[in-house]
């Protein structure tokens, strides 16, 4: 599919990642009603909102600037992470260090289950002690 306008490019980079208008401008630092503008063609992006959705998106700016491409310049972030990420990084200090300390306890039980779903059963042959 081409988008032929930068503003509509942008757009559909903010569809493709399912995310609201809110969300996508709040990512990239720009208030919702000049993004708003950007979207609707009112108002054209500058080099800074070029590197923003680039960088934070992992868009492929020349894509982005020309349409000539990929849109993505890698796999494009799970929204939901980015939205978790932003959140812990308004967190006070301490409250923070705890999160980040649950989600390792998290990981550390999630392997260890996985590890032990993955070892084959034993046989009551194969057990110690067994005739």
């Amino acid at each position: 599919m081409a988008v032929s306008s930068i503003n509509e490019r942008i757009k559909a980079v903010r569809k493709a990642l399912n995310i609201s208008q809110r969300d996508f401008c709040g990512g990239i630092y720009l208030s919702h009603s000049f993004y708003a503008k950007i979207e609707t063609g009112t108002r054209n992006p500058n080099e800074r909102v070029y590197e923003l959705i680039s960088n934070k998106y992992k868009v492929n700016k020349d894509w982005l600037i020309t349409g000539k491409g990929d849109m993505f310049s890698e796999t494009p972030p799970d929204p939901e992470l980015l939205q978790i990420t932003e959140i812990i990084k308004e967190l006070d200090p301490v409250f923070r260090d705890c999160v980040i300390k649950q989600i390792h306890l998290m990981a550390n039980l999630h392997r260890k289950s996985t590890q032990q779903c993955q070892k084959p059963l034993r046989t009551h042959q194969e057990r110690p002690g067994s005739v």
